[in-house]
C-alpha cells in the first residue's frame, strides 16, 4: 500500500494497553458508587482515587460543583442541597464519587494534575468529611444491604434512613432514630428534628458531612410498587432530610435522583419522579450538568489513550491540517472557517468533533443510551478493533466498521443497533441490522466500481447516516455526510458519484427527500424502517414471474422498429419473431428474420434456435434449399440478459405504482414520493427499447463455406438493417451484377462445362440457393440483370412452347410473363438462333457493322443502303462485332437468324416505316411489301427525309405543273426524278397534304378521287394553285386559310395532342404578349380509306366530341 500523506490517529495518540489488550471490560465504564463507599477491592479504577482521579477530567462545571460543596462543608456558603440534572450515563456516579474521595481522606489524596485542578479551583485544602452513600440501586426493597459504619463494620439494613444513620454514626445514629434509643430499624420516616440531630454528628468531631444519594428513583419505584404506602414513607424522607440538610452547617446533600434503568421510567415511575423533584425543588440550589458535549472529548482522550502521548497538544495541529485539507475539498464551509474550524478539530483532536456531536446532540435522546457511559462503552468498543486497521486521520465513522473483507457489523456498531432497535415509531420497532447489512452489501460493490474511493467512504455514509437517523426521524443534510467522510481526502466528483449511486440503490434511504434525477444529491439523508421506493421494487422484481417478463420482452421488441426499419422499403421480406422454420418461405426471396428470445447466441456460437429456422423448412426432413438468401437477426444472451433485466426493473415499478395507489387511499403517501416514482417509472420504460436494440447484436446467417456463422455487430444509431447490409461478413449486395458476370467466363462460376444454355430461373436463384454467391437483396434484381444483358445484346432469352416452337429475345427485353415464365432460357450468342429479330434493329446505328457508317468505300456500296443477302450474312451466327460499352469496346456475337426471321423483321420495319424498300421500280415505305418484291437484291435504305411543302410549287417542281394542274402521280414522278430515286408514295402523300394544310394548294374541282389517297389512284387527284377563292377543302384537319397567315400543320398522335392540351396557357400568354389572333382548326379522320366506318362507331365518336362542341361533328 502507498504510504499515506498524514499519520493515521492511533500512530499520534496511543491506546491505554488494557484497552488496547482487551483487559478492560465495558462494565466499568459505569462508575458504581456503593463498590467506593464499601471499598472492597471490587472496582479499583473507581475505589482507588489514585487510578480514579488519572482517568478523570475536571470539566468546568464538575469544577464549580466541587468548589461549591467543598466550601460548604467548610461552612463558607449555605448551598446545601445540590441535584445533578442528567439522563443515566451521563456522569453522575462519576461526579458523586469525585466528591467522596475528595474528602474522604484529603490529606492522603494522590499528587495528580486533575486533583490539584480541584484544589485550585476550591481555593482551600479540601475539608475532611464523614460521607454516607445512599445508593438506591443497591438497596432491595425486601433484604436491604450492607453498609459500612465509620468504625469500619458492616451492617445489612433495610430502609434508608438506617442506611443513612449507620454510615454517619453507626450503632449510635440508628439508636438516635429509634423511638426505644435501640440500635435497630425504623419502619416510619424520621422527623426533619432527628435527621437535623443525625447530621450534626459530625461536625461533633469537626468533620463535615456529605450525604450522596444516586438512583433515588430506581429504589422508589421498585418499593411503591412492592407495597404503595411507601410512596409516602419516601416522600416524607426525602422532605424532612432535604430541610435537616439546610439547617445543619457543613452539611451538604448532593442527590442524583434518575434511574439508569429506563423502564422504571413509567408513568408510576414518572409520578414518583415528579414527586421527587418538587420535593427537592424547595430546597436546592441550581441543577448541575458536570459534563457537557465540549467537555467529552477531553473525557474520551483521558479514558482511552495514554496520558504520555497527550502531553503536548500542540503537536496534534499538524495531524488536523492534514485532515482539514481533505474536509476543506468536499466541504467548502469548512475552508471558510479557516482558523475557527482548525481550532475546533484541535480542541476534539483525535476525535472528529462532529461525530461526537452527533452522539452528544442526538444519541443523548435515546433512552437506552447512557450519554457519556453510552459514548465510553461506544469508543471503547470501536477503538480497540479499528486501531488495528484504520488509516484514517481522525476517529471517524470508519471506527464503526468492521475490519476490510469482513462480513456484518462490528460490535461497537452492533451495541449501538441494540440501542436504537429498542425505538418505536408508529407501534413498531426498528430492525437495523438487516437493514445496515443490507445497505453495506450496495456499498461495497459500489466502493469496488469506483476509483477514486479507497477508504471504504460510502460504507462511512451509512454509518454516519445511522448515526444522524436517531432518534426516529432525525436526519443528515449533505454536508454532514461528506464533513465526516473528507479527512481521507476521497476524490470530490467520486464521492458525489459514490453518494448518488447509494441514493439510487439503497433500500432503506427515506426517498421523501430523493430528487429523482440520477446526478443530484438527496437534499437530506435519513435511514429509517420503512422500506423506499427501491426495496418494494426490489421486492416487486423478485415476484415477477419470467413467463409475464418474457411475454412483455416480446411484446417490446415488435415494438422496435429500429430492429426492421429500412428492409422492407427495398423489398426484402421481413418476419419479426417468428416461431416455426415456416413462418420463413423457402422461395428464393431475400429473408430478414428478427427471431425471439430462445434464438440468443453468442458470437461464434449460434443457437439451436437459430439453426433450425435456417436449415429446416418445415422440418428436419425438409431442409432449407435457399439458405442463402436468410440473414437473421438474434440477440445476445448478455444483451437479453440486461434486456429481460430492464423490462422486470419496468415491470416492476409498475407493480410499485399499484401498491402505492393502495397507500394513497389510506393517505400514506406524499406528493414527492409519487412524483419520485412517476420518474422511475418514466426512466424504466425509456431503458427498454435502447436495451433491445443493444441486445439484437448477433447476426446468424450461412457463411461462404456453407457453415451457419454467428458475428456481432456493433449497434449505433443506424437501423440494424443498415448495419447488417454494410457488414462484409454479411455479403450482401444491393447493387446490380453486371450482366457478364452471369456468363460462363464470369467470376461465379455458374456453368457447367460445354454448357450454352441454362434456365433463367436457376441462374436468378443461384444465389439465394448457393453460399458462394453474394446474397442478393432482391431477386427481381437478378432477373433485371438478364433482362438488361439481354436488352445489350450479351445474350439470348428464349422461351420454348410446348409444341417445340420458340420465342427469342436479343438486344430487346421480354415482357413480364416471360420473365416469370420458369421455362425462360439464358442462351449464349454462339450458339443461339434468333427466332424473331425487333424490327427496330434494322435500322441504322443500331447494330456495329450491319450499316457501313454511310460511306463504306471497300465495300463498294454507297453507305446509306444495303442489301437482303447483306443482312443475311451479317446473321449467319459468326459475325462477331466491337460494340462501344460507353468509353470501351467490347467483341460482341451475333446470334444466328435463318432468312425468313430476316424477311419478317425487314417487312414489319418497311410497313412500320423505319426501313425504306428499294427492289427495281417498287419504293415501298410504310405500308406492306408485296410478294416478291423483297429479294436478295432489294435494297434497304434509311426513310427519306421529309420534303418541305413548298417544294411542290410550281415555281419549284414546274416537271409536276400542266399550268395551273397538277395531279398526285405528276407530283411523284417529278419529286422522284428530282430525287433521283423512285420516292415512296408515303413522302409524296405527306408533302401533298403539308400543302394543302399550308393553302399553298387545293383540290380541283374536277379531281376524280378522294384525298389522301393510294398511289394507284394519284393520277386521279388534281390540285390547283390556291388563289384566295375558297375551293374544295380537303378532309385533313386543314380548312381556309388567308394569307399572310402562319400555320403549323402535323398528323398528331393521341398522346401528342395531351401534350398539346398542355402547352395551351403558355400558347396563349404568347399570343397576349404579342397581340395577335390565333386559331385552331382540328381535323379527325376516322377510317383507314378504303371502308367506310360503322354507323354506331360513328356516333359514338359523334357524342364525345359534342362535349367538346356543339357542331364539332363526324360527316
Amino acid at each position: 500500500m502507498a504510504k499515506l500523506p498524514w499519520k493515521a490517529w492511533h500512530e499520534v495518540v496511543k491506546l491505554r494497553d488494557d484497552l488496547r489488550s482487551g483487559n478492560l471490560p465495558l462494565h466499568m465504564f459505569a462508575a458504581d458508587l456503593y463498590e467506593v463507599m464499601m471499598q472492597r477491592g471490587k472496582r479499583p479504577v473507581y475505589e482507588d482515587p489514585r487510578e480514579f482521579f488519572a482517568l478523570t477530567f475536571p470539566t468546568y462545571n464538575l469544577r464549580q460543583l466541587v468548589r461549591d460543596v467543598a466550601l460548604r462543608l467548610a461552612g463558607k456558603n449555605d448551598k446545601a442541597v445540590r441535584q445533578l440534572e442528567l439522563t443515566y450515563g451521563g456522569g453522575k456516579t462519576h461526579t458523586l464519587i469525585t466528591l467522596r474521595h475528595l474528602v474522604h481522606e484529603p490529606d492522603k489524596l494522590p499528587d495528580l494534575p486533575s486533583v490539584a485542578e480541584f484544589i485550585q479551583e476550591i481555593g482551600q485544602k479540601s475539608p475532611k468529611c464523614r460521607v454516607a452513600g445512599l445508593c438506591f440501586d443497591k438497596l432491595d426493597v425486601e433484604k436491604g444491604m450492607e453498609v459500612l459504619s465509620p468504625a469500619g463494620k458492616i451492617r445489612t439494613l433495610k430502609n434508608p434512613w438506617s442506611v443513612l444513620a449507620y454510615q454517619i454514626a453507626g450503632d449510635e445514629g440508628l439508636k438516635l432514630l429509634h423511638a426505644g434509643n435501640k440500635a435497630e430499624e425504623r419502619d416510619s420516616a424520621p422527623a426533619e428534628n432527628l435527621l437535623s440531630e443525625l447530621l450534626e454528628i459530625p461536625g461533633k468531631e469537626r468533620l463535615g458531612t456529605l450525604v450522596l444519594i444516586d438512583e433515588a428513583l430506581m429504589y422508589a419505584r421498585e418499593k411503591v410498587t412492592h407495597d404503595p404506602g411507601w410512596r409516602v414513607h419516601l416522600a416524607n424522607f426525602f422532605q424532612y432530610l432535604t430541610q435537616a440538610a439546610v439547617k445543619v452547617d457543613r452539611c451538604c446533600l448532593v442527590a442524583s435522583l434518575l434511574a439508569t434503568d429506563p423502564r422504571k421510567s413509567d408513568k408510576l415511575g414518572r409520578e414518583i419522579q415528579a414527586e421527587l423533584y418538587d420535593i427537592f425543588q424547595r430546597q436546592r440550589e441550581e441543577a448541575v450538568e458536570p459534563v457537557v458535549k465540549e467537555d467529552i472529548a477531553e473525557v474520551l482522550r483521558r479514558r482511552f489513550f495514554k496520558s504520555e502521548s497527550l502531553k503536548d497538544r500542540e503537536s496534534f495541529r499538524q495531524h488536523v491540517m492534514a485532515a482539514l485539507k481533505g474536509i476543506q475539498v468536499v466541504d467548502e464551509q469548512i475552508g471558510k472557517q479557516g482558523v475557527e474550524a482548525e481550532e475546533r478539530f484541535l480542541r476534539s483532536y483525535p476525535f472528529h468533533p462532529d461525530l461526537t456531536e452527533v452522539l452528544y446532540s442526538k444519541w443523548t435522546q435515546l433512552s437506552r443510551f447512557q450519554r457519556t457511559r453510552g459514548v465510553l462503552r461506544t469508543f471503547a468498543l470501536a477503538l480497540r478493533e479499528s486501531a488495528k486497521w484504520d488509516v484514517s486521520p481522525l476517529v471517524g465513522p470508519a471506527v464503526f466498521l468492521t475490519a476490510p473483507g469482513k462480513e456484518g457489523l462490528s460490535e461497537a456498531l452492533r451495541e449501538m443497533v441494540a440501542v436504537a432497535d429498542t425505538e418505536e415509531w408508529e407501534g413498531k420497532k426498528q430492525a437495523w441490522t438487516g437493514i445496515l447489512d443490507g445497505e453495506f452489501s450496495r456499498a461495497q460493490q459500489i466502493q469496488r466500481d469506483s476509483v477514486g474511493l479507497k477508504h471504504r467512504e460510502i460504507e462511512q455514509a451509512i454509518v454516519t447516516t445511522f448515526l444522524h437517523s436517531q432518534p426516529i426521524g432525525q436526519s443528515a443534510k449533505t454536508r454532514d455526510l461528506v464533513a465526516l467522510l473528507g479527512a481521507t481526502r476521497p476524490d470530490k466528483i467520486e464521492l458525489e458519484k459514490g453518494l448518488s449511486r447509494w441514493a439510487q440503490t439503497s433500500y432503506w434511504l427515506d426517498d421523501l427527500y430523493a430528487t429523482g434525477a440520477e446526478d443530484q444529491l438527496p437534499s437530506a439523508w435519513r435511514l429509517g424502517n420503512r422500506p423506499n421506493l427501491t426495496q418494494m421494487h426490489a421486492v416487486a422484481a423478485k415476484n415477477i414471474s419470467e413467463d409475464i417478463v418474457r411475454a412483455r420482452l416480446l411484446d417490446d421488441i415488435g415494438k422496435v422498429k429500429a430492429l426492421s426499419a429500412n428492409a422492407s422499403a427495398i423489398g426484402v421480406r421481413v418476419h419479426t419473431l417468428p416461431t416455426k422454420p415456416k413462418d420463413i418461405e423457402d422461395d428464393g426471396a431475400f429473408h430478414y428474420a428478427i427471431l425471439g428470445l430462445n434464438a440468443a447466441s453468442e458470437s461464434g456460437k449460434p443457437g439451436a434456435e437459430a439453426r433450425r429456422l435456417l436449415d429446416d423448412t418445415t422440418g428436419p426432413d425438409k431442409p432449407r434449399v435457399y439458405r442463402n438468401a436468410v440473414i437473421l437477426l438474434v440477440p445476445s444472451k448478455d444483451g437479453l440478459e440486461l434486456a429481460t433485466a430492464r423490462v422486470r426493473d419496468y415491470l416492476a415499478w409498475e407493480a410499485v405504482r399499484e401498491e402505492v395507489k393502495k397507500q394513497q387511499k389510506n393517505g400514506n403517501v406524499d406528493p414527492a414520493r409519487a412524483q419520485t416514482l412517476q420518474i422511475n417509472i418514466e426512466k424504466a420504460k425509456g431503458r427498454i427499447p435502447e436495451a433491445i436494440r443493444q441486445a439484437y447484436s448477433i447476426v446468424v446467417t450461412v457463411s461462404e463455406k456453407k457453415d451457419i456463422q454467428a458475428f456481432k455487430i456493433t449497434i449505433t444509431d443506424e437501423p440494424h438493417f443498415n448495419i447488417i447490409k454494410a457488414d462484409k461478413r454479411s455479403r450482401v449486395q444491393d447493387t446490380a451484377i453486371a450482366a457478364e458476370a452471369l456468363l460462363p467466363d464470369g467470376p461465379y462460376n455458374l456453368w457447367h462445362p460445354g454448357e450454352t444454355s441454362r434456365r433463367v430461373r436457376d441462374l436468378a436463384g443461384a444465389f439465394a440457393q448457393l453460399p458462394h454467391l453474394p446474397k442478393m437483396l432482391k431477386a427481381s434484381a437478378i432477373l433485371d440483370t438478364l433482362a438488361e444483358g439481354c436488352e445489350k445484346g450479351i445474350f439470348v432469352l428464349r422461351l420454348t412452347r410446348p409444341d417445340g416452337t420458340y420465342r427469342t429475345w436479343w438486344m430487346s427485353r421480354p415482357d413480364e410473363n416471360a420473365l416469370a415464365d420458369p421455362a425462360l432460357e439464358l442462351v449464349l450468342p454462339e450458339a443461339a438462333e434468333l427466332g424473331e429479330i425487333s424490327p427496330g434493329l434494322l435500322t441504322p446505328k443500331i447494330l456495329p457493322g450491319l450499316w457501313p457508317a454511310f460511306a463504306d468505300a471497300t465495300a463498294g456500296r454507297p453507305g446509306d443502303e444495303i442489301t437482303l443477302k447483306n443482312v443475311m450474312d451479317y446473321f449467319n451466327g459468326s459475325t462477331v462485332v466491337q460494340f462501344d460499352r460507353g468509353g470501351y469496346q467490347e467483341p460482341m456475337q451475333i446470334p444466328k437468324a435463318n432468312q425468313a426471321v430476316l424477311e419478317q423483321a425487314i417487312a414489319a420495319s418497311v410497313e412500320n416505316g423505319s426501313l425504306w424498300l428499294l427492289s427495281g421500280p417498287a419504293s415501298i415505305l410504310g405500308e406492306p411489301i408485296p410478294t416478291g418484291v423483297l429479294n436478295a437484291k432489294a435494297k434497304l435504305c434509311a426513310p427519306p427525309s421529309s420534303i418541305a411543302a413548298p417544294e411542290i410549287l410550281s415555281e419549284n417542281l414546274p416537271d409536276a405543273w400542266k399550268g395551273n394542274v397538277c395531279t398526285g402521280l405528276s407530283i411523284a414522278s417529278a419529286l422522284s426524278l428530282k430525287a433521283g430515286k423512285n420516292l415512296p408514295w408515303k413522302t409524296v402523300r405527306d408533302v401533298i397534304s403539308a400543302a394543302l394544310q399550308a393553302r399553298f394548294i387545293q383540290i380541283a374541282e374536277e379531281t376524280g378521287s378522294a384525298w389522301p389517297c393510294d398511289f394507284p389512284a394519284a393520277h386521279l387527284v388534281k390540285f390547283n394553285i390556291t388563289t384566295g377563292v375558297p375551293g374544295v377543302v380537303a378532309d385533313t384537319g386543314g380548312g381556309q386559310y388567308l394569307k399572310s397567315v402562319l400555320v403549323a400543320n402535323a398528323e398528331l398522335e393521341p398522346s401528342q395532342v395531351q401534350d398539346l392540351g398542355e402547352i395551351m396557357p403558355d400558347l396563349l400568354k404568347i399570343k397576349a404578349k404579342a397581340n395577335t389572333p390565333i386559331r385552331f382548326h382540328v381535323g379527325i379522320e376516322l377510317g383507314d380509306g378504303k371502308t367506310v366506318p360503322s354507323k354506331e362507331a360513328a356516333n359514338a365518336f359523334n357524342k364525345a366530341l359534342k362535349k367538346v362542341k356543339e357542331d364539332f361533328q363526324l360527316r
